[in-house]
Parts: C-alpha cells; sequence; structure tokens
C-alpha cells in the first residue's frame, strides 16, 4: 500500500516524502485508510495527488461536479447514511447499459482505498456501481447540496430514535458544537450540524423559517442570504427545531406568542462564538433568526482604512470632548468600526462605560451596559447614570430619540469623548437628522466633532480574480477621478469563494468634518446644498469616490461600489 501512496505523491511534487511515509505509517498502525491524514497533514496538495493516486489507481478523474440532474432517484437509491457516513457521492445514473439492460450509479470517491466504504456501498446499494475519483472538497460540498444538512441524522430521527425529546434540554452540547461524533442521532445533533456548517460556510446569520408546507433555512454570507439544502420532509420536526433552539437560549419555549431575545454561547474549532438569538411569531409558527458574533480583536487596522480616512479618524480619537457619531443603515458594520475606536483609546489611564441594545461584544478593561427596557433601563437612564461614574469615554449604542441626544450633548459640553450611531444614508444626513429630532442648530454646532458614514461591500477572492482594463469613456460616465489609478478587477468565482468571486466583506466610509466655518453654517440654518460646498472645502471625500479607491487597489469590484452607493446619487 505504501508504494501505491508513494507514487502520486511524487508525481503530485511532494516535498517532504519523509513526513508523507510517517503519516501513512501512523495510519497503518491505527489499521485505517490513510487518505484524509495524508490530506489533513498538507504535505501535497489535494487536486495534485487525488488526481495522481486516481491515474494509479486506473480510475476516472472527475474535474467538476455540475449541478444533479435527478436529486429525487439520486437520494432514492443512494440514502444520505451510507453516502454521508462515507463520503460517497452519487453523481448520475447511467442509461441501460448493463446485460439485463440495468442502469448504474455512478459514484464517486476520494479514497480509493477504503474498502469498508466500498463494502457498505455494495451492500446498501441495489444497482452496479461505477467508481469514480473527485477532490475531497467537491465530494463534501456537492454531499451537501444533494442531502442538505444535517441529513443523516434527519433520518435516524424519522426512525424513530429520537422520538423522546426530553434530550433536547442536554446541557453539554450546548455550549460545544464542533464535536463530530457518532452519537445516536438526536435533534439536538441535528441543530449543532445546521450551526456548525453555517460558522464554516463564514456565516453572519442564520434564518429559520417556517413555510407552509416546509421549513426553510437560510445563511447570510457576505451580506447575501443563501438557500441551505435541507433534507426532504424537514417540516416534521418544525417545532422540536425551534424548541432547541429556544433552550439553546434560555427563552420560554410555551411562549409562541410573542417575540423573545436571547443569546448563546458556543465553543467551535476553539473559538468562542456568542449568538444573538431573536423569534418572531408568525402565521405559519415561530421564525428564529440567529446573528453569529465571533468574538476578535477589534482593532483600526483591520478596518483597512485609505490614508486620508485614517488620517482624520486618528486626530478625532485624540480628542477630550466632543461627540463622533456613525451613520448607516442596520447591517453596514457601524458596530464593528465603533468597537475599533474604543479599543484605540482603550488605555489604562482612561475610563471607558458604552450603554448598548444589547451588548455585541466584550472588550476587556471597558464597563459595558446592556439597556434593559422592561425594568427602565433606557439609553436615557442609562446615560445619566453613567455620567455620574466619571467615565472620560462614552459610547451610546444608538441615539434614538431628542432625550438621549440631550444628554449626550451635555456629556459632550462637559469634557466626555462621546461615541454614538445613526440611522441616516450618508454622513450630511446626520445633521438633518439631529434637527429634524428637536436638537437646536447651535448646540449640534458645539458638541458633534464629525459625521462618519459607511457602507459594507464584498471583498475580491484573492485565489480567482481576474484584471479588468477600463476604457476612458467608462472612467468619465462613472465619474471616476484622474488622480484615482492602479488595476481593477472582475470577480469570478471559484471552488474557494464558493463561486461567487468574493470572499469576506470590507467597509467603505465618508467623513464630515464639523469645522468652524461648518459650524457657522449649521448655527445660521443654510441649506444642505450650501453645507455640502463647506464640506468639500474641508476635504470631504464622497463614499462612491473612496470606494474607487478600494476598487483600483484590487479590493472590491466597481458595480460592487455602485450597488451600495446608489442612494447617495438619487
Amino acid at each position: 500500500m505504501t508504494n501505491l501512496l508513494i507514487a502520486p505523491a511524487r508525481q503530485s511534487g511532494c516535498q517532504d516524502l519523509e513526513a508523507f511515509a510517517n503519516v501513512v505509517q501512523a495510519a497503518a498502525e491505527q489499521q485505517r485508510s490513510p487518505i484524509d491524514d495524508i490530506l489533513d497533514s498538507g504535505v501535497v496538495e489535494e487536486e495534485l495527488y487525488l488526481s495522481a493516486l486516481a491515474q494509479q489507481s486506473r480510475m476516472e478523474w472527475v474535474t467538476s461536479i455540475a449541478d444533479f440532474e435527478n436529486i429525487g432517484a439520486l437520494r432514492a437509491v443512494c440514502g444520505p447514511r451510507v453516502a454521508l457516513a462515507h463520503r460517497l457521492l452519487p453523481m448520475q445514473l447511467e442509461g441501460a447499459e448493463g446485460e439485463d439492460g440495468e442502469q448504474r450509479l455512478v459514484l464517486l470517491t476520494y479514497d480509493p482505498l477504503n474498502l469498508l466504504a466500498k463494502q457498505a456501498a455494495t451492500q446498501q446499494i441495489s444497482l452496479p456501481i461505477v467508481w469514480k475519483m473527485a477532490s475531497r472538497r467537491r465530494i463534501h460540498e456537492a454531499l451537501r447540496k444533494l442531502y442538505g444538512v444535517g441529513a443523516d441524522t434527519f433520518e435516524q430521527i424519522l426512525e424513530g430514535r429520537d422520538l423522546d425529546y426530553d434530550n433536547l434540554e442536554s446541557a453539554d452540547e450546548a455550549s460545544v458544537i464542533d464535536a463530530d461524533d457518532d452519537e445516536e442521532a438526536s435533534v439536538v445533533k441535528f441543530v449543532n450540524q445546521i450551526i456548525r456548517e453555517a460558522l464554516q460556510q463564514r456565516a453572519t446569520d442564520i434564518h429559520v423559517e417556517p413555510l407552509h408546507d416546509n421549513l426553510r433555512i437560510r445563511y447570510r454570507i457576505d451580506g447575501l442570504l443563501v438557500d441551505v439544502t435541507v433534507p426532504d420532509n424537514i417540516k416534521a420536526l418544525q417545532s422540536s427545531v425551534i424548541a432547541r433552539l429556544k433552550i439553546m437560549a434560555h427563552l420560554d419555549i410555551a411562549e409562541r406568542r410573542l417575540p423573545q431575545d436571547g443569546r448563546i454561547n458556543l465553543q467551535f474549532e476553539g473559538q468562542t462564538i456568542d449568538v444573538r438569538v431573536a423569534t418572531v411569531p408568525t402565521v405559519e409558527g415561530e421564525s428564529v433568526s440567529l446573528r453569529l458574533l465571533n468574538q476578535e480583536k477589534f482593532t483600526i487596522a483591520k478596518l483597512a482604512l485609505e490614508p486620508f480616512v485614517e488620517e482624520k479618524i486618528t486626530q478625532l480619537l485624540k480628542l477630550s470632548n466632543g461627540i463622533v457619531l456613525i451613520t448607516g443603515p442596520t447591517g453596514s458594520g457601524k458596530s464593528t468600526s465603533l468597537y475599533s475606536f474604543l479599543n484605540e483609546v482603550n488605555t489604562s489611564d482612561t475610563r471607558i462605560v458604552t450603554i448598548e441594545d444589547p451588548v455585541e461584544n466584550k472588550l476587556p478593561g471597558v464597563m459595558q451596559i446592556a439597556v434593559k427596557s422592561e425594568i427602565g433601563l433606557t439609553f436615557a437612564s442609562g446615560l445619566r447614570s453613567i455620567l455620574r461614574a466619571d467615565p472620560n469615554i462614552v459610547m451610546i449604542g444608538e441615539i434614538r430619540d431628542l432625550e438621549t441626544a440631550e444628554i449626550a450633548i451635555r456629556a459632550s459640553l462637559t469634557g466626555h469623548l462621546v461615541f454614538s450611531t445613526l440611522h441616516t444614508n450618508d454622513a450630511m444626513g446626520g445633521i438633518s437628522r439631529l434637527t429634524d429630532m428637536g436638537v437646536e442648530p447651535f448646540l449640534l454646532s458645539a458638541s458633534v466633532r464629525a459625521f462618519l458614514a459607511q457602507r459594507l461591500v464584498r471583498r475580491l477572492c484573492p485565489k480567482c480574480k481576474t484584471p479588468r482594463e477600463l476604457a476612458p469613456q467608462q472612467r468619465i460616465e462613472m465619474e471616476i477621478p484622474d488622480h484615482i489609478d492602479g488595476q481593477c478587477y472582475n470577480a469570478v468565482g471559484c471552488d474557494h469563494c464558493r463561486g461567487t468571486g468574493f470572499s469576506g466583506r470590507l467597509a467603505i466610509y465618508e467623513v464630515v468634518l464639523i469645522t468652524e466655518e461648518m459650524q457657522d453654517l449649521i448655527v445660521k440654518g443654510d441649506d444642505m446644498r450650501r453645507l455640502l460646498e463647506q464640506a468639500y472645502g474641508d476635504g470631504y471625500v464622497p463614499m462612491r469616490e473612496y470606494g474607487w479607491y478600494k476598487c483600483f487597489s484590487g479590493e472590491t469590484t466597481l458595480e460592487e461600489v455602485i450597488s451600495v452607493t446608489s442612494a447617495e446619487l438619487c
């Protein structure tokens, strides 16, 4: 067996044959197939090695897996239990080519040495099997599309192995979800698989939505909602899945008529994941939304600011008093920017107190207060108490009303630096938003130091982006300034980015500084056109122009910037 494995390793350019041999030897001592260990070790490149192994084993190598033509028939011939347990992918049913006019099943594997898998497939699949090989990554992705998340567990549940739902309250699995064990199937494990898959896909949200004849599950990945393939008849487990999620979030499972909010703390692959849970009653049952928050370290460097914006923000963070407001719609990354700013000014000689609804991430050394309106702890009431607690810097999750705005202004005028957010379309809109609330122009001009607006755009996948040539006429039509140069790119799509062409997101910004000239205009009540002229005179760069910098540095596409900044041009 060793010779069979080493030859493809040499052929694929393995640089450390000694380490390769050690991996094979360790697997042999434990009497199991070494392919997974070889791929996990990183001593070979997966595609090159497995394609060489297919050639050595005289098996056809499949380079791509197209969409399945007859999903129902494939699922019927090869059930999820054998397919998912042994990572075998039923690819297609070949026509009547057998001696007796029988169909044959094309079955993909990445491990031709796994005799146990071949034996299980032969015993449980009634059709003759044509074996072919493909990469492990492609097979895993295709299995999710064909059977859905947690299909093997779902099948066992429906067979009646887990009809006693008392185990929904299992406490151990509520906190650790990355254990891939062989325990008896349960709703607990099924829900864990849904969450685990979302985390592996880098999703920021999970939506469990009851429909009339189905239970739809969607992940939000890079800002876009993606339907998740789920097993057939998942509607039968709707109440149990939702009950399990509510138990994990310490919510009242008997209350189904009113919205509820809760939290789940998870451990996944050594990381702490904080999950915000919100339930909403609908006519088809309760809908559950989960916001997945990774407890990462927030820094200015991670914001990847352009130098001319980073310089302005650095100066704002050095202020001893005043209000800095971040504006933008829900989901535009305002909280991430706020936490990054707070982390930058969080020193041993500075006392920082925040009031948030809710506390999304915990910052070491920062006193964080969660709003609890049901007991009277609102932004306004909490802020009054904060000002008596000797803070240097105050962060208010959101300014929603005149009372909160007036207290924030009072705090800034008495020597505190205040950070907060507003829901507006652009930075200049922050001025009209505060005046519409009832804030007096002279107070606004005396307290607010800057408005910072932001949006999120998808970041180009570094593995598949391709250069794009832009004609001079196109630059003119898009109003791209001549001083912005560099190389822009197109999104293509590859296996690394799930065919989308994007991987992750980044923020684009615009900053309006409230200079002395701007203060005078605000007090006079000048119109927005005059205020905007003054902002340009003070060095204002519109968000779309900031986005062009990101395009020509190869970080995002022109279409992404246009799509998120179109409202600013209306």
